[in-house]
């Protein structure tokens, strides 16, 4: 792993991608392991659900960052040497193309708000590439997801293709068993 800079994981809902994905970040040297998180707590059980994972991830040494949309405001959070684990793609995707569903403005239906949020996505994983060690991104499978709206499975196809062609290594979880396809 020590020669891979982005590992990118997909799977299904409890596939074991999220356990896999932190036992890799503990294996390397970092000076710190950021979680970024892409959780809304939106309802009580969501806020009490994020606080629990949050605890317990700082007893473990991680440093949490919860940052649902605009993905860019994590940049100056980070430090050099940092390890990162996002967690998880799908969650931020649908924040994002969601936008504006209670003022009846969703993102996914005006024209170029999907790509300048995905343009911004893509420059700042580089950017964030270029200040950290190592970084692995977390994204449920397409079709095993509970979304099946076709804007969000063609914005979630389009972002794992990407990320698989940028991952030094890509992996797909199935039943806790890494199943490696880069």
């Amino acid at each position: 792993m020590a020669r891979a800079k982005l590992i990118f994981i997909s799977g299904g809902v409890r596939s074991g991608k999220s356990a896999f994905a932190e036992s890799l970040v503990r294996q390397f040297e970092a000076q710190r392991k950021i979680y970024l998180a892409s959780g809304r707590a939106d309802d009580a059980e969501m806020r009490e659900r994020i606080e629990r994972h949050r605890s317990d991830r700082k007893l473990d040494g991680w440093h949490t960052i919860e940052q649902a949309k605009q993905f860019e405001r994590v940049l100056p959070l980070l430090k050099t040497g940092d390890a990162v684990l996002w967690d998880c793609v799908t969650t931020w995707l649908a924040n994002e193309l969601y936008e504006g569903w209670d003022k009846g403005e969703i993102c996914a239906e005006q024209n170029g708000c999907m790509e300048m949020k995905w343009e911004n996505m893509q420059k700042t994983l580089v950017q964030i590439l270029s200040k950290i060690e190592f970084m692995v991104v977390v994204s449920n499978e397409i079709l095993d997801d509970f979304m099946r709206d076709e804007q969000y499975m063609k914005w979630l196809g389009k972002i794992h293709m990407w990320l698989v062609q940028e991952a030094d290594q890509a992996f797909e979880m199935e039943n806790g068993i890494a199943f490696k396809r880069k």
